[in-house]
């Protein structure tokens, strides 16, 4: 791979991992070629891309974007062969690592970034996919908002209902 081919490749890689707030660094050598094609589509029906490049490259690449990104956490786990797994959903990537790898024993997760937040190691995959995404975690927090606000507006409902009958027996009483 010549200089230009090099800078080229980590050009690509920064934009891609760059631009994107969720990726997993995953080991998946050892997979037999058919293996390997069987994930790859799976990947490309769950929307997620699937790159292989150098660690260097891939180092290099995080590197080059500034230091608030946290991506230094990474950089231990850039050893032995790497494949980048990229998802415009957080948990796509360890949903479908935990699927396959029911019936194989690879790729196992070296790594994951997501919004700032490095998960090192295989045992991770458990919690990432039990993390919420951003819209169910809005969900929830509008569903807290609303619950107080429809308490009071039954509260008012039902004490107008309440003063309603008393009124009603009170006029049906004789004097």
């Amino acid at each position: 791979m010549t200089r230009e081919d090099k800078n080229t490749a980590i050009a690509e890689l920064k934009e891609e991992l760059g631009n994107t707030p969720f990726f997993y660094l995953t080991d998946s050598s050892t997979l037999t070629v058919a293996k390997i094609n069987k994930f790859r589509r799976l990947c490309f029906e769950k929307g997620i891309s699937v790159k292989v490049a150098k660690n260097t490259l891939i180092q290099k690449a995080l590197e080059s974007e500034p230091e608030s990104k946290g991506f230094a956490a990474l950089y231990d786990s850039l050893k032995g062969p790497t494949t980048i797994l990229i998802s415009d959903n957080p948990k796509a990537p360890a949903k479908l690592l935990e699927e396959f790898r029911k019936s194989e024993e690879r790729p196992i997760l070296k790594a994951a970034y997501i919004d700032a937040s490095v998960f090192v190691g295989d045992d991770q995959i458990a919690v990432l996919t039990k993390m919420k995404s951003k819209d169910e975690l809005i969900g929830e927090i509008i569903t807290l908002l609303q619950s107080p606000a429809k308490r009071i507006a039954s509260q008012i409902t039902a004490t107008g209902t309440r003063i309603a009958g008393i009124v009603k027996t009170l006029e049906e009483r004789p004097e």
